[in-house]
């Protein structure tokens, strides 16, 4: 029972994470239109909007993150395993997902560095002046949720369970 509270949690986390990835990218989308029609008509496109989709691009992606991994959706080249027994298969899946997480985990550290050395140097956008380290904190849950999700499915692959599968 704790175990389907758990998974129906990271399933809300997951949810609002990709949620919000999806509205700030939306909300990029329609920035950056205003900003081709000034300038193409008025000749006054919003200032810094190159800036701004760089910085929110990387939020976007760090909030999808958690999603796609919950959903076991990361592309996987199985060519060599198609005919392997299940639990070859269960114990590379395991692997990758392992390797995978690490990595996320790698990534979460070093962005965790960057907003703090971001936010001791005060260093702030060209044109715009905005913090830099608003999007590297602003990347930091979504990274710490895939990471915690990779975990658990490397867990489930390695015993088994069907903590490792999706729930859908």
């Amino acid at each position: 029972m704790d175990s389907d509270k758990s998974e129906r949690t990271l399933r809300r986390l997951c949810d609002a994470s990709a949620a919000i990835g999806g509205l700030v990218l939306v909300a990029m989308a329609a920035m950056t239109a205003v900003s081709v029609v000034g300038r193409a008509f008025f000749s006054h496109p919003i200032l810094g909007d190159v800036e701004l989709v760089q910085l929110g691009s990387a939020v976007v992606v760090a909030c999808f993150l958690p999603y796609t991994q919950f959903q076991r959706a990361n592309l996987i080249v199985d060519f060599f395993t198609t005919n392997a027994r299940a639990a070859t298969q269960r114990r590379m899946d395991a692997l990758g997902t392992l390797l995978y997480t690490a990595v996320l985990a790698l990534v979460l550290w070093r962005v965790a560095v960057g907003a703090q050395a971001m936010h001791a140097s005060q260093e702030s956008s060209m044109l715009m002046n905005l913090p830099l380290w608003w999007p590297y904190a602003l990347m930091l849950p979504g990274l710490a949720l895939c990471v915690v999700i990779g975990a658990r499915q490397t867990l489930g692959l390695l015993r088994g369970t069907a903590e490792a599968e999706v729930a859908r």
